[in-house]
Order: structure tokens, then sequence, then C-alpha cells
């Protein structure tokens, strides 16, 4: 069956599977790093597993391109740009996930590509860039402030020759969004997060349209070695497959969490794109199946007791990751490469708690750090 003939949801469950009488209902993991010859495979890192293959298939149909998966979301970032010519112009966010913002640093440094910095919101000035740069890298809904861009307009405008448009769409997922259907080039997830879902694993996926992108990021996966491992791929195919309804379940939790957030006097901001008062709210609205289970808001008060907000909090566990099916938050302002942030702003990856039992723990947490200075 092809994609077009069922439901986002369905696709999640029924692809990747084997389909012939008498195999596993489960693709397994094919622990292999290479095969006996001759015969269509003869190692892994070129042609990947069955495990890989079932993977790279699932997602491809959710996203309606060809997808290459890798052994983490910055592999799969390091790939589209080191395809970059040398001498080439590229557009980043003003304010990017940090392990972006080090590589387009880096890349500069070493004469590799000039870099823009551009604001998320200002749809204006990334239509303007598509005729002047070599690649935009969009991040939307963007880590942490939560923007969304105006990703149609942006992926549909004219630009020059060779100007690739790639969307790091991993806060949204294919569930909420896909920006190929927008006129994307690349799309990425680090399917670390919400796409495997529970935290075990690393994996990154390139997803495109062009068959001749395609097999340009095939052989720079192949020389550059970053091939996701076939546990790895077995484990986000299967995670996968809930996907559907993990979000589901996140995201109902994220809008009655932000609404409550946003109406408690110790915070005094809060940051998701479902919520009228977020600046990109009519983007979000516009295009988006959803509004996605990230969000941020700031605790009132200091650095120190957002700290302690953190740690305090009993349910909800203190982690930079996110996308789980349990709900994790952090004091982004901690982390290396991300000191610019609020000293006061809690990035909140939303799970699949009991919405009660995750406000409880908000609610307690804000009260016992109340008089922290």
């Amino acid at each position: 069956m092809e994609r077009s003939e069922m439901d986002l949801e369905s696709w999640l469950i029924w692809s990747g599977r084997p389909t012939e009488s008498g195999e596993p209902l489960n693709t397994p993991p094919v622990l292999a790093s290479n095969f006996r010859l001759p015969g269509d495979r003869y190692y892994t890192r070129t042609e990947g597993t069955p495990t890989q293959n079932a993977f790279e298939s699932l997602m491809g149909g959710l996203e309606g391109g060809r997808s290459l998966a890798f052994s983490s979301g910055m592999a799969a970032v390091a790939c589209v740009f080191h395809a970059l010519p040398v001498g080439s112009v590229l557009a980043i966010p003003e304010d990017p996930y940090h392990a972006v913002n080090g590589l387009a640093v880096e890349g500069e440094e070493q004469g590799r590509w000039t870099v823009r910095r551009l604001d998320l919101a200002d749809t204006a000035a990334w239509t303007a860039a598509a005729m002047e740069c070599d690649l935009l890298w969009l991040e939307s809904p963007a880590n942490p402030l939560m923007t969304v861009a105006d990703l149609p307009a942006i992926c549909s405008a004219p630009r020059r020759d060779g100007c690739v448009v790639a969307v790091d769409s991993t806060f949204a997922t294919p569930v909420v969004q896909r920006p190929l259907e927008y006129g994307a080039d690349i799309v990425m997830q680090s399917a670390t997060k919400f796409i495997a879902g529970h935290s075990d694993l690393l994996a990154g996926v390139l997803t495109v349209t062009d068959d001749e992108l395609f097999d340009d990021l095939y052989h720079r996966r192949i020389r550059n070695g970053g091939t996701i491992g076939a546990m790895e791929a077995f484990l986000a195919t299967r995670g996968a497959r809930t996907l559907g309804l993990r979000m589901e379940r996140s995201m109902a939790n994220a809008m009655v969490l932000a609404e409550r957030l946003e109406a408690h006097p110790q915070i005094a901001r809060v940051r998701y794109p479902g919520l009228p008062s977020h600046d990109t709210h009519a983007h979000a609205a516009s295009f988006m199946d959803g509004y996605g289970a990230m969000m941020s808001f700031d605790v009132t008060g200091s650095g120190e007791r957002a700290s302690a907000f953190v740690e305090t909090a009993r349910l909800i566990n203190n982690a930079t990751s996110l996308g789980g099916i349990e709900s994790t938050m952090e004091r982004r302002a901690l982390i290396p490469g991300q000191e610019t942030m609020p000293a006061t702003l809690i990035r909140f990856s939303v799970g699949c708690e009991h919405v009660d039992d995750i406000w409880a723990d908000l609610d307690a947490a804000l009260a016992a750090t109340a008089n922290v200075d």
C-alpha cells in the first residue's frame, strides 16, 4: 500500500513491516556489518540493513519524500551544511539550536561559508534571503523561544538557482507539519526526540523529494559514516508506531498547562504557539495541525529561583533532552551555548502523564520556591 491510501496514523502503524507469509510481523534488528556476496547488500554503511530501510520507509511516507537515517540529529544537520560549496552564504535563525549555531560559527571561522542571522518571525527577511543565499536553515517551532516561521510563505518564495531551503521540524513532527508540502527541499527530524519518543536512543533523519539531492546526501552519509545503528533503527521504528497517539495526548496536555501557567501569578510569561498571546500564534494557526508539545515559560524572580523550581519538581524530570513520553524541563540558560537565554526561562517538554498530575507538580514546585531569591 502507498502512503496516499491511508491516514498518517495508520501509516505509522502499518509501514515498514514485512509483508510476505511466514515473515515476522515486525522487521527485526538485523545486527550485521556486512553480507554474503553476491547480493543486493554488501556493507551496512553503504546499503544499510532491512531494519534501517524499514525506518526510512516509515519516515519517508510521513514526510512525503525519501528519507535517510543518521546516527544523530546533528549528524543529519552536518551532512546538509557540509554539502555547501566553499564560499556559500547561509541564513540561520538568530537563536538557533546551540549545536547548530556552533557548527555555523566553526564553518565561518574556517572560511567555508558566511552566516546571516535572521529573525524567524520576519518573513520578508527570509524571502529576500532566498534570492541571496545558498541555504536557508529554518527551525520551527524554534528552540527554546517557540517562534513559528511562516513556512508556506518562505518555502514557496522565489529563490535564486541552487538555494536550498531546509527545515528542522523536530518540535512539530510530521503529525503537526510537513514542510516538504510547502515547498521545502529538506526536512530534518532529530528522531532522538518525539519520533522515537522514549528517551533511549540517538537518531536523525533527512527527507527530500528531489532524487539528485537525495543521491548527494546519501553518498555524503556513506563518506562521513553517520549511518544509524541497527538497534537504534529498530527502537526508533517501534517508538514511531505510537507517535500519533503520543502527540495527541501530549498536545492536549500542553494546551491545558499553557493556559493554566499563563494565569498563574508566579509565571511572568508563557511561550506556546497555541496561545493567542504568542507572538507567532497567527502563523501556527494558519497551517499547523496542532501546536506541538513543547513550550517555555519564565518564572518570576531570579535565575536561582528558576533552578530551585526545576530541582523541586518530583514528577517532571530535570533533563536536557525532550520529546519522550515523560515530561521534562530544564533551566535553559545553564546549557553551554544558551547563556543568552533569559535567566528565568524554563523549557518544558510535555509528556503523556495525566494532565492534573503534571499540573499538581508544577503548582507545588512554584509554591515551594516562592521565596527563593
